[in-house]
């Protein structure tokens, strides 16, 4: 039996996760794809890589039995969405797509609404929580813990025992050496490399990555 999948977002994204539904289907039929929401007026009734856009994200209680993904980069805004989703169904299910070409060890822990993209690999002992998302080609070290609405965008390196705190945002090619933290809600800038331990609510860049900007 295919479960039906609502996507929040027609940005690349957005796109990326429909792309993403449609590899596991050719694996295994999992997904019945309604088709996208999105709240910009110019997506409202367009068809887009094939799949219809069914309404803003008020059309979440349209579709009570349907499973969600929260397909949006930015950790905070991710957040947001997904919290709006929640008020608008209080049963809301989110789905958890993880791409066929992804190696996941066994005993790692992955959470509901985490998007992980094709080409990662994930080692043991690791957590993934909630709602956290994984570009391409990144890599998640054994006993490494994500927080919930983590971003790693592609090409990201994350080491052993690193903990990366709740809606912490790792930059395209940006990397981590092991058993250090970045706080919550910081961004790491892309290419950037961690080799001490960063604060929360700050921007991060450069090899060592420094604060740069204060967020709090």
């Amino acid at each position: 039996m295919m479960n039906d999948l609502l996507i929040f977002g027609v940005g690349g994204m957005g796109r990326d996760t429909l792309w993403l539904a449609q590899r596991i289907n050719q694996v295994k039929p999992t997904w019945n794809i309604l088709g996208f929401l999105d709240d910009s007026p110019a997506a409202q009734g367009r068809v887009i890589n094939g799949c219809p856009v069914l309404g803003t994200i008020e059309a979440v209680a349209d579709y009570p039995n349907a499973f969600l993904v929260c397909a949006i980069g930015s950790s905070a805004v991710r957040r947001r969405l997904t919290e709006k989703m929640k008020a608008l169904n209080p049963a809301a299910r989110f789905a958890t797509l993880i791409d066929p070409d992804t190696i996941v060890a066994e005993n790692a822990e992955i959470g509901e609404g985490v998007v992980i993209c094709a080409r990662n690999y994930v080692s043991v002992n690791s957590r993934i929580s909630d709602h956290c998302l994984i570009g391409a080609g990144c890599t998640v070290g054994h006993d490494a813990v994500l927080d919930e609405y983590v971003t790693l965008y592609p090409g990201v390196n994350v080491s052993g025992a690193v903990h990366l705190h709740e809606g912490c945002e790792m930059g395209t090619g940006s990397q981590i050496i092991q058993c250090l933290s970045v706080g919550e809600r910081t961004i790491v800038g892309a290419g950037a490399t961690v080799v001490r331990d960063l604060p929360p609510d700050c921007t991060a860049v450069g090899v060592p990555a420094k604060p740069i900007k204060d967020h709090s």
